[in-house]
């Protein structure tokens, strides 16, 4: 795209640009939301009259698009401060807020700074620039960052709190001749390289999938059928966990040391890894994504671990890089480009407003929680963004009786609805109505949001139709039709038990959800993933489980958040005990009794089974110890493994069909295996607890239970977590399999894959 600036003029057609632009609620920065055209006028006049000062319209390909002040500083509210000299200039710049009915422009905000810094730097006086943004400002923080700026100190002036940073010349020479994806390089890929081939051995090691043979004490050596082999130091551990030393690790082909690639990995075991060739280039291109992402979290460092100890949901939630410990190619999210990534991505943690559409009420379902309204939901509710998007519809002279707002990820509608559903919005079946007001931040499923204006809100989860982990991640407004209903009888099952309601453990209900079926693939296509792409799903904030408020009495986080390491190596589990003033012993106790025991009481006490993995699973904190977990995630990964349990007939979906002696799993596989395995490797690698001491606190936590609940004697002998052995349910045998699509969701159990039986570390 090709930016130019040109001295702005103050006509009537300037003006009337103007006022649209500096009054729009994202630019709340400018100050000007209560301006009239005349106080625009005269603003700009003024400027004009300024010898120390000018403004510039910017365009784009010829389309007038943003706007940039230039100024000198001495003549400015910046004139008494001491770091100010010679050379200085300062710059403002507003990127038109883009009209309702237009098109995502990847990279536009980013090519217009580019553009006015070279503007700045053209003048040959010109050795640093200043700016003074709002320091509530977050995006224009990141924008400066990104191009070099330095933050000297906050200053306070007549209207805002300021943080005053400084570009010099030299470091905008650096910056602007930086490789388009300075990630992408030969270090930071051999580091991501290293740190993905050794979970890949690990994980298919853990799988059978590879069989690497001794090669000394504590040492393995793993020979390839194409003649490469692998060397490394490994620790065996329960549930056939390879903990391998990652500096330990190296690589030959043909006797020569070779560099670590885990594509070559795959390729070279790709007849033992079930590897379908027609499916190659599918899973090649997740590991690809999962490498880049990689590297673009390596280039991006987080904070430390200590600093996460006060740290709010949604800055640990950023954060967290692991991504799910047991799926080698965890991160592919196939179909976002890098300037997507940055600006959708859980790990850029960017602010993102979603964009809205007006769905015709006759051809959409809107499905609402016990006790909820339409009323009740941001945006769906009073208040200034739905009054803004309803008067985007009266412009139109549409009637907001006639429609439902529908929210919709702004990726999947510039890629998908705006194409896929074109005759529909052509139609206004379906009317975009651009960006609302409220800022968003993606959490760790990538296509759930969580409200930065007020956390208490419900989050918001959308269609985001990309590949990640095995599956399109559609939603579909069949399911989402029952899933207000199946989430209410989940809530009811949990508050009304003793022993979950003593525990504290929770769930966050679903309470509305909404989907769009006049189309015609919903007529004529069943099965269709283009049936999948128009449907959201409101949830209730897990800020609403805190008692005192966040960051008062209580924290919440992820519970993948324990696995998790900061840039340096240290554990954030190994922090938390250690500022908790707990015994390790303690801490875990206390870590089982919110999730182990409670998940294990609901299988057996109700046939309720959750879809209990890390990033399902809150913890909430107190004085960094772990008080009782929140459940999320119910209406599509609830089950109920039972055929004769009586259900209400709005949740019947949720009834599983599995084999009777296969309802352990809902806690060996998904809990012991899928999370617990990897918290024990952790503890004992970071000498918390010895990992035999882990499991049999972990054991003795189920004995306690069932001590505690004679009248479940005949559950704990049938379904038996503490049976010597179980079925080893394998997740990456699933992805090679088929990385498009692992299961069908509708029939999860008989699409799982095993591996044989694993050793049970809770049996006695």
């Amino acid at each position: 795209m090709r930016c130019t600036l040109e001295p702005l003029v103050v006509d009537d057609a300037t003006v009337a640009l103007l006022h649209a632009w500096v009054t729009h609620p994202r630019s709340v920065y400018w100050q000007l939301g209560e301006a009239t055209p005349d106080d625009v006028r005269r603003e700009y006049a003024e400027i004009d009259a300024r010898p120390t000062h000018d403004a510039w319209l910017g365009r784009v390909d010829g389309e007038p698009l943003f706007l940039a002040e230039t100024y000198d500083p001495a003549d400015s509210p910046l004139k008494d401060l001491p770091e100010l000299g010679a050379g200085d200039l300062g710059m403002h710049v507003l990127v038109a807020p883009p009209a309702p009915d237009a098109g995502r422009r990847p990279g536009l905000t980013r090519a217009v700074f580019a553009a006015v810094l070279e503007h700045c730097f053209a003048g040959t006086g010109v050795q640093r620039v200043v700016v003074e943004p709002d320091v509530r400002n977050e995006a224009i923080a990141r924008l400066n960052k990104e191009a070099g700026f330095t933050v000297s100190r906050t200053i306070e002036l007549d209207d805002k709190t300021a943080a005053l940073s400084f570009l010099t010349r030299a470091d905008w020479e650096r910056a602007r001749h930086q490789p388009p994806a300075p990630h992408l390089s030969p270090d930071l890929l051999e580091r991501a390289q290293r740190r993905l081939v050794v979970k890949a051995l690990g994980e298919l090691c853990h799988e059978r999938l590879l069989d690497p043979r001794p090669d000394g004490p504590d040492r393995w050596v793993l020979q390839a059928p194409t003649g490469s082999r692998y060397r490394f130091a490994a620790r065996r551990l329960p549930l056939e966990h390879w903990h391998i030393d990652p500096d330990s690790l190296t690589r030959e082909v043909d006797g020569e040391p070779a560099p670590l690639d885990v594509q070559e990995l795959v390729l070279e075991h790709a007849e033992a890894l079930g590897l379908r060739e027609e499916l190659t280039g599918v899973y090649l291109e997740e590991l690809a994504a999962t490498l880049a992402w990689t590297c673009w979290q390596l280039a991006h460092p987080g904070p430390s671990v200590e600093a996460l100890l006060e740290a709010s949901h949604a800055e640990v939630e950023a954060a967290v890089t692991e991504g799910h410990p047991g799926f080698v190619a965890n991160r592919g999210r196939i179909g976002f480009s890098l300037a997507d990534h940055e600006a959708f991505s859980p790990d850029a943690a960017r602010p993102v407003r979603l964009v809205w559409l007006a769905a015709r009420r006759h051809a959409t379902h809107l499905s609402l929680g016990e006790g909820w309204a339409e009323t009740d939901l941001p945006v769906l509710g009073e208040g200034p963004e739905r009054e803004l998007l309803h008067d985007r519809l009266r412009e139109r002279g549409l009637h907001p009786d006639d429609y439902l707002l529908l929210p919709v990820h702004p990726w999947q509608w510039d890629a998908k609805v705006a194409v896929t559903f074109a005759p529909d919005v052509a139609r206004q079946d379906l009317v975009v109505l651009g960006e609302g007001t409220t800022r968003y931040q993606a959490m760790q499923s990538i296509r759930t949001f969580a409200d930065l204006d007020d956390p208490r809100r419900p989050q918001v989860k959308t269609a985001l139709a990309i590949q990640n982990m095995g599956f399109v991640r559609g939603l579909s407004p069949a399911y989402m039709r029952e899933t207000p209903a199946i989430s209410d009888w989940v809530a009811s099952i949990v508050e009304g038990d003793p022993e979950l309601h003593g525990r504290g453990f929770e769930v966050l209900r679903e309470v509305a959800a909404v989907g769009y079926t006049g189309d015609i693939y919903h007529r004529a296509a069943p099965g269709a993933p283009q049936r999948k792409m128009l449907a959201a799903l409101w949830r209730e904030s897990p800020a609403t489980a805190l008692r005192g408020g966040e960051g008062e009495d209580e924290r919440i986080i992820t519970l993948a958040a324990l696995l998790h390491r900061d840039p340096t190596g240290a554990s954030y589990c190994a922090a938390l005990v250690r500022a908790s003033g707990l015994t390790p012993r303690a801490w875990l106790r206390r870590l089982l009794d919110a999730y182990l025991r409670p998940v294990a009481h609901c299988l057996l006490a109700h046939d309720l089974a959750f879809m209990p993995h890390g990033e399902n699973v809150l913890l909430v904190l107190r004085g960094q110890a772990p008080q009782r977990c929140v459940m999320k995630d119910l209406g599509e990964e609830v089950g109920v493994l039972s055929p004769s349990r009586p259900l209400p007939e709005s949740a019947e979906r949720a009834r599983a069909e599995v084999d009777p002696d296969d309802r352990c799993l809902a806690v060996l596989t998904d809990v012991v295996d899928g999370v617990l395995r990897h918290l024990a490797a952790l503890w004992e690698t970071e000498g918390l607890l010895p990992v035999e001491q882990f499991w049999a606190e972990a054991a003795a936590c189920l004995e306690q239970h069932a001590l505690d609940h004679p009248e479940l004697a005949d559950a704990v002998r049938t379904i038996d977590l503490q049976r010597p052995t179980f079925r080893h349910s394998c997740l990456n045998r699933l992805q090679l399999r088929d990385a498009r699509q692992m299961v069908d969701i509708a029939d999860q159990a008989s699409s799982l894959l095993y591996a044989g039986e694993l050793v049970n570390p809770l049996a006695r």
